[in-house]
């Protein structure tokens, strides 16, 4: 009889509501409610019940984001209206958030467009190269290429710590030191993160895809190998959170989220990098976390867990990212060691966030729910809430499923 989960009108099943929740809901509601008409850009917050507080910060992160995902929804689905709502996100992300003298962009501006935190956060440049990479390949816009590039030199100039290997956290405008180097109130002041490696991890495999130069090549390998030696824990096939200069750990918290997505986004960079022998290893390490992840955080209704520690579970709420990152994370390990119970997780994943994280009400997803599913309320748009964890996973299961 085969896999239930692969006979051809399930799969058929599937990617048609993964399309229809992108294309339906996702973008639309984006488009209607995201894009600021009578200001420009980008409304910096807009609550649960779809007030926009009109005075909210503005982050080059939430631009970037949008542009990515509106970028890579056109290259999917060639259809206008995508593609102008990325260049309005682009043009967004030059005129309020590019630093003319210095290069890169800062991390935000106040609602009336002036720069605000001109920081030079490394996740945020990160993302402006992901997304201006993307954008380059639906327009061909040898700027936006140009802009990327800049970032990933200005990284390797500034940003790279030559001594111990990686990235660090955070800089000023004029790329100079930072005390402060917080990504956020809830996360450590310390010099490394999984959390930003991670996303220039991302970045420079998007880049690498449309300029594949030889240094930034060297950087994705060198970096790959730095996540594999410095930032997972090979014996328990988790990722530290913060480290000091040196790599020791700072914290013994588990993202489970973070853990999954880090598993089939190494091996992406692997595959564009282009290296057998790491492939390879990659390969290994991202069953190695599948494993522990369907093993540890897997609640009884399919969803993921949110976070623990060496004591066990310490956060039980099922957060909108986690389980679109967790679904593709657990598709990528199916298609590597064809394990059916991956493939049964991924789609279950996908039923849980129709029942519980997809607002029919409102448009979008809930931010997270309590375990027991209640919506926490949390603004539909801000600073984080974007559309490009879940935008992304519609993509990624929908090309995977016809692929499979």
């Amino acid at each position: 009889m085969g896999c239930p989960y692969m006979q051809p009108q399930t799969r058929l099943d599937y990617i048609t509501r993964i399309e229809q929740e992108l294309r339906e809901n996702i973008l639309p509601f984006w488009m209607k409610y995201g894009v600021d008409r009578e200001r420009g850009g980008l409304h910096g917050e807009v609550g649960a019940d779809l007030t926009v507080k009109r005075d909210a910060e503005r982050g080059a992160l939430l631009s970037t984001r949008v542009l990515w995902t509106f970028s890579a929804a056109h290259r999917h689905y060639p259809q206008k209206d995508y593609l102008q709502t990325a260049t309005w996100a682009y043009e967004d992300l030059i005129k309020r958030f590019w630093d003319q003298e210095n290069g890169g962009l800062y991390w935000s501006g106040s609602a009336d467009g002036k720069p605000l935190r001109t920081r030079k956060q490394v996740y945020g440049q990160a993302f402006g190269i992901y997304a201006m990479s993307e954008y380059f390949k639906v327009t061909k816009d040898r700027t936006a290429l140009d802009r990327a590039i800049r970032i990933f030199e200005l990284l390797e100039t500034h940003c790279r710590d030559t001594v111990h290997g990686g990235y660090l956290e955070a800089f000023t405008a004029e790329w100079g030191a930072l005390e402060d180097m917080r990504l956020s109130e809830v996360d450590m002041n310390e010099p490394k993160s999984q959390n930003t490696h991670l996303h220039v991890l991302e970045g420079y495999t998007n880049l690498l895809r449309v300029w594949p130069n030889d240094k930034l090549r060297e950087a994705q390998r060198t970096l790959i190998d730095t996540m594999l030696t410095r930032i997972l824990d090979a014996k328990t096939f988790h990722l530290g959170l913060f480290f000091d200069l040196q790599w020791n750990w700072k914290t013994d918290r588990i993202s489970f989220g973070h853990d999954i997505e880090a598993a089939w986004l190494l091996h992406e960079a692997a595959q564009v990098v282009g290296d057998a022998a790491q492939i390879a290893r990659v390969r290994e390490v991202a069953l190695g976390i599948a494993k522990v992840t369907y093993e540890q955080s897997l609640d009884s209704d399919g969803a993921l867990l949110y976070e623990a520690d060496a004591k066990g579970i310490t956060q039980t709420y099922k957060e909108w990212w986690v389980q679109a990152e967790a679904a593709v994370g657990f598709l990528d390990a199916y298609q590597i060691g064809r394990d059916e119970k991956y493939l049964k997780t991924a789609l279950h994943l996908w039923d849980f966030i129709e029942a519980k994280l997809v607002d029919r009400k409102g448009g979008e997803w809930f931010r997270n729910v309590s375990r027991e599913g209640a919506p926490s309320g949390e603004p539909k748009i801000s600073f984080w809430k974007c559309p490009y964890h879940n935008g992304r996973a519609c993509l990624e299961l929908a090309d995977r499923l016809k692929a499979l």
